[in-house]
């Protein structure tokens, strides 16, 4: 019986697109060892005339050109993963790295209309000019530029229409090909494809909805209220809702752009400096950080000197406890001290499969001594963050979805301050937030917060332990409580004690047999040959026959 539910009859006809796709990149391997097959017609798999050719090309390569051939939501999907360094194979990772949103923009899309249906307002009234071309145009959305009739120039950000419908669709598709995959392809189970999914799942639908980017954009505004050095987009949210964003134009120069910032006089080492700390800040001191800050999304503002963050839609968020586990980790790196690494990754990890601790203790030990060996000036971050990443690839530990987008944000960001300045070294940044961690560690406030927390939470567990009880006791009574226990070794011990006890009755057996045999040559009871009782040789005989098979048995195991 097929355990993949039947497709509705709108979905039917994106399978088949999924299917033949994979079948022109030579993936009918994939399909021969799920149940999937059975749902789509034959014309569906047949073989493409480029196939011979395409297998050409690596599997990885081929994996990266059937996301780009599926469209926007496998791409995207392809970018969210890119950076699973815990999941996915690295050589798999470069490919995804390649992919890129090369969407064209709507065509006779009519902005105005879309607009006025979204917000139920009269365009005119409220705008002097409005863009019928987009800025720009990606996978979920393109900007459309406006002027206010107050005179502010703005963009507005809009999602492309059904986009929400088309992905849910097809991320239902991709949970139904990973469940398939991950229970009938040992192969796929190594990359936890249900896991990646779940992982995009939340990333992405935290992209769509643009009520959560106004937030993040209003909780930025107020983590940098009183720095004067970044500035943060106005965001007008009588023009917003959940499928529209309008925010302030930001006019500045990208800080790719280093022949225009020369031009303007402006010192871009000081601007790698500046732009970095600001983002340590982020992590450091708000646990709330930009997760994308590429080059196009930094902005200087050569008019007010000041450094601008855009683009929202994508942020990570630490909770206290983490972000105080995270300042452990950083610690631990600048002490070299691979125990607490260890522990601390534990502590951190969603799941830890160590196949080998002394392993990973080498692995981190190496990493650290590597690090050790080169001058603080030459060491990069993003170097030591990969080879961190491929340890924890290697020894099965997977961490959280955040982690790994603050890490590739960290990859990111010390590859922009490089660019603004090649002498760039993001140590340096580090060195003053480390030295604010140990005194906050050493502080006496600290202390008695910790204090006070400890005692609140013994208070809370003494407090609820009646409870507590009184649920044990009634599940006891009601027959619930089940207790789960693991055997090891379980099916040998039960193989020996069977062999045990047959050896116990055969020597039973031959005990009753040689009594039996004795008291019936004592008796001399007939019938008699050559004056020996006849049944009373004949049971001694059997009782001989069976201690030697015994003997047999055993030498044969001690052997064996």
């Amino acid at each position: 019986m097929s355990s993949i539910k039947l497709p509705k009859t709108q979905d039917l006809k994106r399978y088949g697109t999924l299917f033949s796709v994979l079948t022109k990149y030579g993936f009918e391997d994939v399909l021969a060892t799920t149940t999937l097959k059975n749902i789509i017609p034959d014309f569906y798999l047949k073989k493409h005339p480029d196939t011979h050719k395409l297998l050409s090309y690596s599997t990885y390569e081929r994996i990266r050109m059937v996301l780009e051939e599926l469209g926007p939501s496998y791409v995207k999907m392809g970018q969210v993963i890119s950076n699973r360094e815990d999941m996915l194979p690295p050589e798999l990772l470069i490919e995804l790295e390649k992919l890129q949103d090369n969407v064209k923009p709507l065509e006779n899309f009519d902005v105005e209309k879309k607009i006025e249906e979204e917000l139920k307002i009269s365009c005119r009234e409220f705008f002097s000019y409005l863009s019928p071309k987009p800025l720009a145009a990606a996978s979920l959305a393109q900007v459309h530029k406006a002027q206010l009739r107050t005179g502010e120039w703005v963009i507005f950000k809009i999602q492309r229409p059904n986009i929400k419908e088309t992905i849910t669709r097809d991320i239902s598709i991709m949970k139904d090909v990973a469940n398939a995959l991950e229970k009938y392809s040992i192969q796929a189970q190594h990359l936890q494809p249900t896991q990646l999914i779940a992982s995009f799942e939340k990333s992405i639908n935290e992209e769509l909805s643009y009520t959560q980017e106004l937030n993040n954009m209003l909780r930025f505004t107020k983590n940098f209220e009183t720095n004067e050095v970044i500035y943060i987009p106005k965001v007008y949210q009588q023009f917003s809702n959940d499928h529209i964003i309008c925010m302030e134009f930001i006019d500045g120069i990208k800080v790719s752009e280093i022949k225009k910032l020369e031009e303007n006089n402006i010192d871009t080492k000081a601007v790698a400096k500046l732009g970095v700390d600001l983002y340590l800040e982020q992590i450091l001191n708000f646990g709330f950080f930009h997760a994308d800050p590429h080059p196009g999304n930094i902005f200087v503002l050569p008019e007010i000197e000041r450094i601008c963050f855009i683009d929202y839609g994508m942020m990570g968020s630490i909770m206290p406890k983490d972000k105080e586990a995270l300042e452990d980790l950083l610690l631990a790196f600048f002490k070299n001290d691979v125990k607490k690494i260890i522990i601390v990754l534990k502590k951190i990890a969603l799941r830890t499969d160590i196949p080998d601790e002394k392993s990973l203790e080498y692995d981190l030990n190496e990493l650290l001594e590597g690090i050790s060996n080169i001058a603080i000036q030459n060491i990069k971050l993003g170097t030591t963050l990969n080879q961190f990443k491929n340890i924890l690839y290697t020894n099965k530990i997977v961490i959280p979805h955040y982690l790994y987008m603050l890490i590739r944000a960290l990859v990111i960001i010390e590859g922009v301050g490089l660019k603004l300045n090649p002498d760039f070294n993001i140590t340096d940044n580090l060195e003053p937030y480390m030295a604010t961690i140990l005194r906050k560690r050493l502080s006496l406030k600290r202390f008695f917060n910790k204090s006070i927390s400890r005692f609140q939470e013994y208070n809370n567990l003494i407090d609820t332990l009646p409870e507590d009880i009184n649920d044990i006791i009634g599940k006891i009574k009601n027959g619930k409580l089940v207790i789960v226990h693991e055997h090891k070794g379980l099916n040998e011990f039960k193989d020996t004690l069977k062999t045990a006890m047959n050896r116990m009755v055969y020597a039973i057996i031959i005990a009753a047999l040689s009594i039996g045999s004795s008291i019936l040559v004592i008796a001399d009871m007939p019938p008699r040959v050559n004056g020996i009782p006849v049944l009373g040789a004949l049971g001694f005989l059997i009782s001989a026959i069976l201690g030697f098979a015994i003997i047999y048995s055993i030498f044969k195991n001690r052997n064996s």
